[in-house]
């Protein structure tokens, strides 16, 4: 195995030592185990290639920790998370734990991680992929540049709020209380500044304000910090325009900042503009180890049968190499040789086009596996 990675700059032949990082795994529930175990395998080749080490730790988490433990989250998973470098999450959830209270389902101990961990920043990355664009709904015009940072709050909102039932004479009354103060809108939107300084300097901050005191809070709290960053160009829209914005025009969205639910809703539209829900990755983030996963669900009436895309568990993973551990020159490796299998019309069954070859997630994986093996530029990169 090589132990030294080389690249080319200004100054000459660089060397960079590798890298150990220790990866809790939670494949969790439905599909979740099986897209895993295909990321797992990238990450393998990733670290063989480049001469890193990665060690992998797996912990049972919600549907699975609940039959096992009792409790969606246990004691043992949360402190191999919180001893993690970087936290991989399959999905969790399905119909069989539907009649427990909210309190004892799998989605609840997602819930308590994103909080025992401090998981308040969301990023969403909405990338219509070249080779799919004959997959979005939208004119060919219209979908030719779509690259949607949306940036979610993730520790506040109704999610966290009370949640309560209560008898009513005409049967029952619910209340879900949302809630948000100045300082958390303050963190998130700080994060959301820097993402759109660093690309493309467009911000667009989603909210209800004409209607809601949690978004009149956040709005006038971005108003005001957006003083602090002249760079960064600023607009302020109502959720319901957002989404027909999303539609309609797209491309003239950069980096979208919003509130928890309203982030959940609209990047699952994002989703559907970039062809597939299967695609998209994610990063929760906080003070302390980052978590990512796709952002579809653990889609139970597909486990077992082969059919699952892994592209999202992928590109979570190559999200963590970038994000977590600094090494984008790897993910770009992991990405652009996804983009190439797309290309040559490998394809997954949510994202078969007339004209392409379906294949199970196994063999997308192991199709994968050869395609990063003949990756152009391979010798000049390692030497070999």
């Amino acid at each position: 195995m090589r132990t030294t990675m080389t690249s080319h700059s200004s100054g000459g032949l660089q060397t960079r030592p590798p890298l150990e990082k220790h990866i809790v795994l939670l494949p969790g529930d439905g599909i979740g185990p099986e897209i895993m175990r295909v990321a797992v395998h990238v990450l393998r080749d990733c670290a063989a290639e480049f001469g890193h080490h990665f060690d992998f730790a797996e912990f049972p988490f919600g549907g699975c920790a609940l039959e096992a433990t009792g409790e969606p989250l246990p004691a043992a998973t949360l402190a191999a998370c919180r001893a993690a470098d970087a936290i991989l999450l399959g999905a969790v959830g399905g119909p069989k734990w539907d009649p427990q209270p909210i309190g004892k389902r799998p989605e609840s101990g997602l819930l308590a991680l994103r909080q025992q961990l401090g998981l308040y920043i969301n990023l969403r990355p909405i990338d219509l992929r070249a080779p799919l664009r004959g997959l979005s709904p939208l004119r060919a015009d219209r979908a030719a540049d779509v690259h949607i940072d949306f940036v979610r709050e993730l520790a506040g909102d109704i999610y966290f709020g009370e949640h309560r039932v209560e008898v009513d004479p005409s049967g029952e009354r619910a209340t879900d209380l949302a809630v948000y103060t100045t300082g958390e809108v303050e963190r998130v939107a700080r994060y959301a500044f820097a993402r759109a300084e660093a690309r493309k300097g467009r911000l667009a901050s989603v909210d209800k304000a004409n209607v809601l005191s949690t978004s009149q809070v956040w709005r006038k709290t971005v108003a005001r910090m957006a003083a602090d960053h002249p760079a960064v160009e600023v607009e302020h829209l109502y959720v319901d325009n957002a989404a027909m914005q999303l539609v309609l025009a797209p491309a003239q969205f950069d980096v979208i900042l919003t509130s928890n639910m309203f982030g959940d809703i609209l990047s699952d539209l994002g989703a559907a503009l970039a062809g597939s829900i299967g695609l998209i990755p994610s990063m929760s983030c906080g003070p302390g180890p980052s978590l990512y996963e796709p952002i579809h669900g653990s889609a139970p009436a597909l486990a077992g049968k082969d059919v699952a895309n892994p592209v999202g568990m992928i590109l979570s993973a190559s999200m963590m190499l970038r994000e977590s551990f600094g090494l984008a020159r790897e993910a770009e490796w992991i990405e652009s040789a996804v983009d190439r299998l797309f290309a040559s019309g490998v394809r997954t069954p949510d994202t078969v086009e007339p004209g392409t070859a379906k294949v199970g997630c196994i063999e997308f994986g192991d199709r994968l596996h050869a395609e990063m093996a003949g990756a152009p530029g391979r010798q000049e990169r390692t030497g070999a």
